[in-house]
């Protein structure tokens, strides 16, 4: 009897504990993630004017360790360059959204429901943190057709190709010198596949004409505002994880108890 007693009074604390849980610290979580992730925005944005343009720039200089072959001086313009920092603030944004959509007044009736939300939103995160930490993979002629060259002044020369992509906390600059490649050549024509990073030798085809990478010259800068993201980014999922354990232990008691 007094077992039984013994084991009502836990399951009634539990149970206590359990509807604190969905009802108070939950959404405290919520709003701690809220506030972290509209400052992970916040990074991705550059203030504008009144007739919504923006009025900051950020210049980089971009360099290689150990030689002066490729240097120059990049201005940024907020997220237009490189589509990896466009996509990572579309995710943000979006895991905000998910977390807007239950306010504080909204009543989780179960640790489900919490897991499910907790798993939509790092889904996000995790989509906006791969995007910086894994540079997409280009064909030579996709980045041909990018429209990236005609972002210089002066013009660049029509045997040089440039890339952009984020790695990291680090944006990267891909330069390639191209020689056409003749009808008459005696080289077996083999068209590159997609890479981050293509080596010279490789070959392509663009607009009617065949193409061969002679040189490959790469320079970095770091963008402070990138690792202040990733950091918030990481924050943000283990506060998620930890939550999510804070349910599990609870569904295990539910699920296991005799």
């Amino acid at each position: 009897m007094a077992a039984a007693m013994a084991s009502q009074g836990e399951r009634a604390v539990l149970e206590e504990e359990f509807k604190w849980l969905l009802q108070e610290e939950v959404h405290a979580v919520l709003r701690q993630l809220q506030d972290i992730l509209k400052e992970a925005s916040h990074r991705f944005a550059l203030p504008t004017s009144g007739s919504g343009r923006a009025v900051k720039q950020e210049n980089f200089v971009l360099s290689t360790s150990g030689t002066d072959q490729v240097k120059g001086v990049m201005t940024l313009q907020g997220d237009a360059l490189c589509q990896a920092i466009q996509d990572a603030r579309n995710h943000v944004n979006q895991a905000i959204y998910l977390l807007m959509n239950r306010d504080v007044n909204y009543q989780f009736k179960t640790g489900l429901e919490v897991l499910k939300l907790m798993d939509a939103v790092m889904l996000q995160l995790s989509r906006a943190r791969n995007r910086l930490t894994t540079p997409a993979t280009l064909t030579l002629p996709e980045i041909a057709s990018s429209g990236l060259t005609k972002m210089f002044t002066p013009t660049l020369p029509p045997d040089i190709l440039v890339n952009f992509y984020i790695n990291l906390n680090k944006l990267c600059l891909t330069v390639y010198q191209l020689h056409v490649l003749q009808p008459s050549t005696t080289k077996n024509f083999k068209p590159a596949g997609g890479s981050v990073l293509h080596n010279p030798g490789a070959m392509f085809e663009f607009g009617s004409q065949r193409y061969e990478v002679s040189h490959v010259h790469k320079v970095e800068c770091v963008v402070p505002w990138l690792n202040d993201a990733l950091v918030f980014f990481t924050v943000s999922l283990q506060l998620c994880q930890q939550l999510k354990d804070k349910i599990s232990v609870f569904s295990s008691y539910w699920n296991y108890r005799p």
